[in-house]
């Protein structure tokens, strides 16, 4: 059996599944180690985690492991939901961005206000180790959960390379705006249609 075939992806979503939160504790060790350690984001971060005001009991995680090690996460929020943080009410990362509440993120990430609807998600944080295969099970997971639940859209902010990556799975990304960039690297915003599920589509 090959080493892909050994990823498991779980959904963790809180605090339902709250006896899970250990695969979420070393996603966001992960976060830490790859957008601090190495990339020096300037990112908040607490005994060895990195994590922001989107990390909520709302948020859902995609985490994939391998033999009990985190090898890669995301986390998915419905964009109609809104969350107070300190003196200012945040809904999501890209609206928020749009909106110019936080700071060093380009205000110009989309040509439009994004939306607010229960149909539509956002897919941010995703990381992973250099491991084969392990990004595409991670998006297939989150695609197939949002299928399930209901959702139509799903908005992600990325490198440019995330878009190639969701064309060369068979999405059809649109892009929300140009790429932007500050001292953290380029960005790019963009939606994709949830589609059926490989197997659902395969048994139709």
């Amino acid at each position: 059996m090959s080493e892909e075939r050994l990823i498991t992806v779980e959904i963790v979503t809180l605090p339902g599944q709250i006896s899970r939160f250990h695969l979420v504790h070393d996603y966001m060790k992960l976060r830490k180690a790859v957008f601090i350690d190495r990339m020096s984001w300037p990112l908040g971060q607490t005994e060895g985690l990195e994590f922001d005001q989107y990390d909520t009991f709302d948020t859902t995680y995609v985490v994939a492991h391998r033999g009990g090690e985190v090898l890669g996460g995301a986390r998915i929020k419905p964009t109609d939901k809104r969350q107070a943080c300190g003196n200012s009410m945040y809904e999501y990362m890209i609206r928020d961005a749009y909106r110019g509440l936080l700071p060093g993120m380009p205000v110009n990430l989309c040509n439009d206000a994004p939306p607010l609807s229960p149909d539509d998600w956002e897919l941010t944080r995703l990381v992973t180790l250099p491991v084969k295969g392990v990004a595409e099970k991670i998006l297939e997971a989150a695609n197939d959960y949002l299928f399930q639940v209901g959702a139509k859209g799903c908005l992600f902010l990325g490198p440019p390379a995330f878009l190639r990556m969701a064309e060369r799975l068979g999405w059809s990304p649109q892009k929300l705006g140009n790429v932007v960039e500050n001292e953290d690297g380029k960005f790019l915003a963009f939606a994709c249609s949830v589609r059926a599920p490989h197997s659902a589509a395969a048994s139709n």
